[in-house]
């Protein structure tokens, strides 16, 4: 039970740090008509990111650990901005209403931005 609510936990938190994105960032949007498709919006895209970074993040690290090393991590903010886009698009795919308008700064700083935000939200949610 406990690994169902840290999964629960992370991926609330997930959808409120995308929903405080698309009201902060410039350039990242979320067109829905109502609340209830809002909210389904928020925690879908939260899922597609949750499972872009599970699958896409391992092996970007393992292939691109000499870029890593040699930049000081600051590929990371690209690579994160990347898959960002790349849920956008999945999610544009999907007809969802969510959208980011481009790579930077809109997708880079929301990468930034949903990767602080769910950490302080997971850490205030405490999902051990």
């Amino acid at each position: 039970m406990g690994f169902l609510k840290g999964l629960l936990i992370r991926l609330g938190a997930t959808a409120v740090a995308f929903w405080l994105a698309t009201l902060l960032i410039p350039g990242i949007t979320l067109n829905a008509e109502s609340a209830t498709e809002t909210v389904t919006t928020l925690v879908v895209v939260a899922a597609i990111f949750g499972v872009v970074n599970a699958v896409l993040q391992p092996i970007i690290r393992t292939v691109g650990c000499g870029f890593y090393l040699l930049t000081l991590g600051l590929i990371a903010l690209v690579v994160n901005g990347l898959l960002f886009l790349l849920t956008s698009w999945i999610a544009g795919e999907a007809g969802l209403p969510f959208q980011v308008d481009g790579f930077w700064p809109a997708a880079v700083l929301g990468a930034l931005f949903v990767g602080v935000a769910t950490w302080l939200l997971g850490a205030i949610f405490d999902r051990d």
